[in-house]
């Protein structure tokens, strides 16, 4: 079916948050210019009438000070200290939007400053600790095996330390929101991921009962795991300054600086690697250690930790595994959510690592894989036994046969030598990506979702998934169409809005079409026997079935409800990380060709292939524009997307100087499917939007390192790291 999203976002028609009709009062953020310390007072310039001014301090908040997510650490405005750059001290509001930016210059935070601690990797000072005894916001332990018994036993040991970056997500929108009070019920509209998240941080905040709030996601501009988390704050704020005006409607965007300079990014890491194998190269152990910096707050560090850790020893068998991760307290502005959400850290690490070990025990990069990668009946790291039919090995081959790889590399070698300034290279990485939430994060979410027949006979279905250019709309609208046996035009899905849809869960996790569209499906079966109708009842007969009840039943709603039940079978354990991690998972096996030059030290990537295996594909243009997505962010995380800072803040907050790929540093980006569908997924799909991310750092990365005979260990791997490692090696 054609996407249901396109036309209006092609057009020009779909109206984000910031092109609504707006008359009322624009909100500014007071920020912290100190990375930490105790706020001693805040000075108002006597140039200005503050009368004209709605001005909003932690003084003025009803609730707790406090943003509901994992912990209850980070204020919703700082009140008695700052722990990082940029963090929100104060709120203003006015009639005029320039005014109101003048009004926030106008604020002085006077500070007594401690010492800020930067580095994630360095032990702190004692008075640089912040919280706990040590700085470590989370810590999670994965045991299989006896690694040092196995290590002790090994033909070869093979170390290695690996890096990535910071990573700002550039979604088209920048954040925004807008509040008012309507019948005392307290009214945030806009641009989200996650509306419940929203609405649990206003009662949290506001002192109310989930009824006294209500939240609308807006058409959103892209999210990537950026409008997670952070538009909870940005909520929160726009209603302070709302009820502070007497209910009068408030509107906060931010620019496109302050929007880089002070929401949530990647979080960095490094990984260290102690690999054991045996004589023919297969792993015997692997001792890994994972360290995220998590910034100044914990806010989803612990969940992108334990996806960090539990992808951390790749798609490969392995009987002896011990993983122990970190996240660190910084005075950095605090990292979240960002597709992958720890996997690609730690799968970047992983596939680097294993061309690593093939250069020094001699052994075909290919083959070495080839020999590793999990098998059925097999067990991961967390003890989980992978079933479900999917042919690694065989992925890998056609994404070989497809990049012609074994060709390349003979037609690099006479390339590179006949070649004054250019290298190329052909690399490969193998991976997987847990789909859904982590253990038993789904039966805790016990997500719901309701379809209604209407009057007319077309049906709605009521969920808070949110679009935001995935295809969510189409998806659902396809797999309810399908199930029901109506036209798609039948199907009608609106804004998700607190005040109607029921707590579908977050739209995170590449669980959308395989969780919810799943629910999507049972519902439509619940609502059919509430009709009182059979399977074969279907299409026109359904909507006359439909019309005729609604008749016969004018106060009552015609619903059919499903909600979350865990697949048979599925079995984890929250406090030794073992079992399974995840209901099923999606594998992919991708070849990067690039070519470097040696007179200014650019890569580009000449080609690249995508193969994966997604359960069943329900659109595959949808399917294929995700991963070619998915390859572009990675392409930029891998060579081009440096985050600057200064006192732990990002200093290069405009496009201009955060580089990203343009069309012109973009490939053809060959993608092909395998299908396996997986039984418990809506329509037969496993989580597919996040599994783009974690192959492309890699594979470029082993890319530029066949080019050059170098060990690139740092990502991003920009032209003036590259120069500095070839010196290195020059010199060595």
């Amino acid at each position: 079916m054609r996407r249901l999203e396109g036309l209006a976002k092609l057009t020009g028609a779909e109206r984000f948050i910031d092109d609504e009709p707006f008359e009322g009062l624009w909100g500014m953020t007071v920020r912290s210019p100190f990375p930490r310390g105790r706020v001693r007072e805040l000075r108002f310039s006597d140039s200005i009438d503050w009368s004209e001014f709605t001005v909003v301090t932690h003084e003025d908040i009803p609730g707790a000070n406090a943003v509901y997510l994992m912990e209850l650490d980070q204020p919703v405005l700082a009140g008695e200290y700052v722990r990082h750059v940029h963090e929100a001290v104060a709120l203003v509001a006015h009639p005029s939007r320039a005014m109101a930016r003048e009004a926030i210059a106008g604020i002085e935070i006077i500070v007594d400053p401690d010492e800020p601690v930067y580095d994630y990797r360095v032990t702190p000072d004692q008075s640089q600790v912040q919280y706990g005894e040590d700085n470590i916001l989370k810590r999670l332990l994965i045991d299989k095996g006896d690694v040092e018994a196995a290590l002790a036993q090994a033909d070869h040991i093979v170390e290695g330390v690996y890096e990535t970056g910071a990573q700002e997500h550039v979604y088209l929108e920048n954040q925004g929101m807008i509040a008012r009070v309507e019948d005392g019920v307290v009214v945030v509209r806009g641009s989200m991921q996650c509306p419940y998240y929203v609405v649990n941080a206003l009662k949290h905040a506001l002192g109310r009962a989930e009824h006294e709030v209500r939240v609308i996601q807006a058409p959103t501009g892209g999210g990537f795991g950026g409008k997670e988390d952070y538009p909870s704050i940005i909520a929160l704020h726009t209603a302070l300054l709302t009820l502070k005006a007497g209910g009068a409607p408030v509107k906060m965007i931010y620019d496109r600086s302050e929007d880089m300079a002070a929401t949530t990014k990647r979080h960095p890491s490094r990984v260290r690697h102690r690999t054991g194998l045996d004589a023919e190269g297969r792993l015997v152990a692997q001792h890994i250690e994972v360290v995220m910096d998590g910034g100044a707050y914990v806010t989803l560090s612990p969940v992108v930790l334990s996806r960090g850790i539990i992808h951390a020893a790749g798609p490969y068998a392995c009987d002896n595994v011990r993983i122990e991760g970190r996240a660190v307290l910084t005075n950095a502005v605090p990292f979240g959510a960002f597709r992958g959400f720890g996997a690609p850290q730690t799968h970047f690490a992983n596939e680097r690592h294993m061309d690593v070990v093939a250069k020094q025990i001699g052994m075909d990069p290919v083959e070495l894989r080839r020999v590793n990668l999990i098998r059925e009946g097999q067990t991961t790291a967390t003890g989980q036994v992978i079933t479900g039919g999917a042919d690694r090995v065989g992925l890998m081959d056609r994404a070989l046969e497809l990049a012609q790889f074994n060709e390349k590399r003979r037609e690099h070698d006479s390339f590179n030598v006949a070649n004054q300034y250019l290298r190329r290279g052909v690399g490969l990485a193998t991976f997987h990506h847990g789909a859904g939430f982590t253990g038993s994060g789904e039966v805790y979410l016990a997500s719901r979702l309701l379809v209604e027949g209407l009057e007319d006979g077309r049906v709605e279905v009521l969920t808070a998934s949110t679009e935001m250019g995935q295809g969510m709309l189409t998806i659902f609208t396809d797999i309810a169409s399908q199930a029901l046996g109506l036209e798609p035009g039948d199907i009608v899905l609106r804004d998700p809005d607190t005040s109607r849809a029921p707590n579908s869960g977050p739209t995170v996790a590449s669980r959308t079409a395989m969780v919810v569209g799943r629910l999507v499906e049972k519902a439509c079966e619940a609502m059919r026997a509430r009709l009182g109708v059979d399977k074969h009842t279907r299409g026109e007969e359904l909507k006359r079935a439909i019309v005729e009840w609604r008749r016969q039943h004018p106060d009552e709603r015609l619903v059919g409800e499903s909600q979350y039940e865990q697949p048979p079978n599925v079995n984890w354990d929250d406090e030794t990380y073992q079992g399974d991690a995840y209901a099923t998972f999606s594998w992919g096996a991708y070849v990067a060709e690039v070519e470097v030059d040696l007179r200014t030290f650019n890569t580009r990537v000449l080609d690249f292939v995508a193969v994966q295996e997604v359960g069943r594909v329900l659109n595959e243009t949808l399917a294929r524009g995700q991963v070619q997505g998915g390859v572009v962010q990675g392409i930029g995380w891998a060579l081009l997307e440096e985050m600057r800072t200064r006192d732990g803040a990002m200093i290069n907050n405009q496009l201009t100087n955060y580089i990203i790929p343009t069309s012109d540093d973009v490939p053809s980006i060959r993608v092909e499917f395998q299908e396996e569908p997986y039984e418990f997924g809506g329509g037969g799909a496993k989580g597919l939007g996040e599994l783009p991310m974690d192959g492309p750092a890699p594979a470029i990365a082993n890319a530029v390192a066949a080019a050059l005979n170098v060990d690139p260990k740092v990502i991003p791997l920009t032209s003036e790291r590259l120069m500095e490692l070839m010196e290195t090696v020059a010199t060595s």
